[in-house]
């Protein structure tokens, strides 16, 4: 019997997801996007608060509300076939895991969880299931940037040897990634976006973190942890890649890749909700593209749900995460002892499939948010997570 037998799939149904967590990115980016997915819906919401519960429910016409301490319950219920995970960082592998188990389907936002040991006891949850994993790296499915990956792959840039990338904002003290140390802070909440964007620009692993140094501004007012970490890693062939994380300045998100033939810079790199734009350069010669702005979160989440109705195994998949927290990993572990860090052979085989992969749902609208708010600081929203 198929997966989709068992979990009473068939030609022409909707995969129903449960949301487990209302913060900010699932109520301003993920939550929007569904309805025009045209392949999935929402069934059940997780929160610890009954005042968001509400709210959000009223706002999508769903009345299936569980606590955390439910989240079993729900698993059992029969009303999902898939979970969006959206907890803090810390808390991923603990639903995740029991979904897993459960036979549920996961769309797991990133970083996959805080360590590699947490990361594992996902993946063997996984192997030991039916059911899918997919790490919600949304700008795998974005057109921008799947044509810069075009363009590398067809040599236009020639050999590409560095990477850099500069990626700030101004984090509210009162926001909850400012008060739960390194584990909330800027390696794991938006370190992923450049150490996966130069995986994908080099289509290869990093083999040591050169250094990582950090600072605490002191009139940030965060907590106990570095607000801005400078990063050096190696890859294979003498490739660099550098990259500037922080909670504290003015918004900025761009990479810079450079080959031998040409350059491309992306500014803005990793943003969601307004257009992503190429400054390209080949030879002397310059230009700009400017893409379409889409629906990042909306598309993700199709690809996955047709991964699930048609019993494909999604890209971005549970190795993908790992890969990154991988990294992540070696970065805190440099941080702390102030000397590089070999990290440990790796590979991966699959990588971003820019034809089956492009998604290009319209933009949506955010709704008025409940009892929660976007992370910055009077500024414009940046992606988190």
């Amino acid at each position: 019997m198929s997966i989709l037998s068992t979990l009473g799939i068939t030609s022409g149904r909707k995969v129903r997801y449960g949301f487990v967590a209302l913060g900010d990115i699932a109520q301003e980016a993920m939550l929007p996007g569904v309805s025009h997915t045209g392949n999935s819906e929402i069934t059940a919401l997780v929160t610890s608060d009954p005042e968001k519960a509400q709210g959000v429910g009223k706002q999508y016409g769903v009345d299936r509300h569980y606590s955390y301490e439910q989240f079993d319950e729900m698993l059992r219920s029969g009303t999902v076939d898939a979970i969006y995970l959206a907890t803090p960082n810390w808390r991923h592998a603990e639903f995740a895991v029991r979904a897993l188990k459960a036979g549920i389907h996961v769309l797991l936002e990133k970083p996959m969880e805080i360590s590699t040991a947490k990361c594992r006891e996902i993946l063997e949850a996984q192997k030991g299931s039916k059911a899918k994993l997919m790490i919600a790296y949304r700008l795998h499915f974005e057109p921008a940037t799947l044509n810069l990956i075009e363009k590398i792959r067809g040599g236009e840039l020639g050999e590409v040897t560095t990477f850099t990338s500069t990626f700030i904002q101004m984090v509210d003290p009162q926001n909850h990634r400012a008060k739960n140390g390194v584990e909330a802070g800027p390696i794991f909440d938006m370190g992923p976006y450049p150490v996966n964007a130069a995986r994908y620009v080099f289509g290869a692993e990093p083999t040591e973190v050169v250094s990582a140094v950090g600072t605490r501004h002191p009139d940030a007012g965060l907590g106990a942890f570095d607000d801005t970490v400078a990063v050096t890693l190696r890859f294979p062939g003498n490739r660099l890649a550098q990259f500037v994380l922080s909670y504290y300045g003015n918004t900025l998100d761009s990479y810079t890749v450079v080959g031998t033939k040409g350059s491309v810079q992306m500014n803005p790199g990793y943003m969601y909700g307004k257009p992503l734009e190429q400054s390209i350069t080949i030879g002397q010669t310059k230009s700009t593209e400017s893409f379409k702005n889409t629906d990042h979160f909306g598309g993700e989440l199709k690809y996955f749900s047709d991964c699930i109705l048609n019993d494909r195994d999604p890209e971005p998949d549970g190795e993908e995460g790992y890969a990154d927290v991988r990294v992540l990993e070696g970065i805190v572990r440099a941080l702390e002892t102030g000397e590089r860090q070999v990290l440990e052979p790796f590979a991966r085989e699959r990588r971003i499939d820019t034809e089956a992969q492009l998604e290009t749902l319209r933009a949506q609208s955010s709704p008025e948010l409940v009892n929660t708010s976007n992370p910055g600081k009077g500024q414009e929203k940046v992606p988190k997570n």
